[in-house]
């Protein structure tokens, strides 16, 4: 009868563990804790986050309502692709701090996994909205370039100009926090995206007030457009990627598999799984076959250590298998 080792490992700051046998079958866990609940690390630092993006995001709120008024007022199609973008953006704030909240509450016996995906789903519908919104302004821009509307030029500068300061106010909030979290970052990205679309707008109406030329809005308008969907298309490519269950990004199986197979004491690896829960962590599943008369809590040890120093795997369960070998069948996964 084989004997089974079956190991989880999460996280960093705190070990314990325990062992057991049942019917020849030894299970070993070892934990490696993440210190989520009360007074640890990342409560602080989710919190801290939290207060950073609601500071911006009543910063985008403000400007997004401006620039629609002004695009309804001026008949700007650059203010209202411009406050389009603002709009994905102000969700995409919104999420984050629904996330950060929503992340907190510990998984239950309906979601083992907690709530942490919730962001995933959410960034998901964020990016169809977005392809959505871009295309009626494409559409829409195309019809004022043979068919031009007049625009009030200063109310645009006006406009748009407020909006790059309080662009630059929300930058100046999350940049504090960039190091801290994954989702202050996305959000100081957004906010600097708002900011060069602000400034693509005042450059705009600059021309149009100089030249008169009341195609350049619906022009600007298309290249605010168009810069953002290839932002919006990595972004539903990550999210599908990881909603399917994929391999991270950074990872490759592959790579990781053959970090296995040639681990001291490793003759055979398969039933690999490797995917992501939220974009910013990785797990990993494999059944591993150990070389005959090797000691197993050895080499769970030493790949635990690995796949942590060399890959930054951190939430690991791995079933070692002592037996004999196949010839390279059990390296698929």
């Amino acid at each position: 009868m084989n004997a089974h080792t079956h190991d989880h490992g999460h996280g960093h700051d705190h070990d314990h563990g325990h062992s057991h046998d049942h019917l020849g079958h030894g299970h070993s866990h070892g934990h490696h804790g993440h210190s989520h609940g009360p007074g640890g690390h990342h409560d602080h630092a989710a919190g801290a986050s939290s207060g950073r993006i609601a500071i911006a995001l009543g910063l985008n709120l403000s400007i997004l309502g401006a620039e629609l008024a002004g695009a309804w007022f001026f008949g700007s199609l650059a203010l209202l692709s411009d406050a389009a973008h603002m709009f994905t953006d102000a969700a995409a704030l919104g999420i984050a701090l629904a996330a950060l909240a929503i992340a907190k509450r510990p998984a239950d016996d309906k979601r083992s996994f907690g709530y942490r995906r919730f962001e995933i789903l959410a960034a998901a519908f964020n990016a169809v909205a977005l392809f959505i919104v871009a295309g009626f302004v494409l559409v829409e821009g195309i019809r004022r370039f043979f068919d031009p509307v007049p625009v009030v030029s200063l109310g645009m500068i006006a406009v748009a100009t407020l909006g790059l300061v309080a662009n630059i106010a929300a930058m100046a909030v999350l940049s504090g926090g960039r190091g801290d979290s994954m989702t202050v970052r996305g959000g100081y990205l957004e906010v600097m995206a708002d900011e060069l679309g602000s400034l693509a707008v005042i450059i705009g109406a600059v021309a149009i007030k100089l030249t008169g030329f009341q195609w350049i809005d619906p022009v600007i308008g298309m290249a605010i457009a168009l810069w953002v969907l290839p932002r919006t298309w990595s972004l539903l490519r990550d999210t599908t990627q990881i909603l399917l269950e994929g391999v991270p990004s950074r990872l490759s199986l592959s790579e990781v598999r053959g970090a296995i197979a040639v681990a001291d004491g490793v003759c055979g690896v398969h039933d690999l799984h490797l995917w992501s829960l939220a974009g910013d962590d990785a797990s990993l599943t494999a059944h591993v076959e150990l070389s005959e008369g090797t000691e197993p809590e050895g080499v769970r040890v030493a790949l635990i250590r690995m796949l942590d120093q060399r890959f930054s795997v951190r939430h690991v369960t791995l079933q070692l298998e002592q037996g004999p070998c196949g010839h390279g069948a059990h390296l698929h996964p």
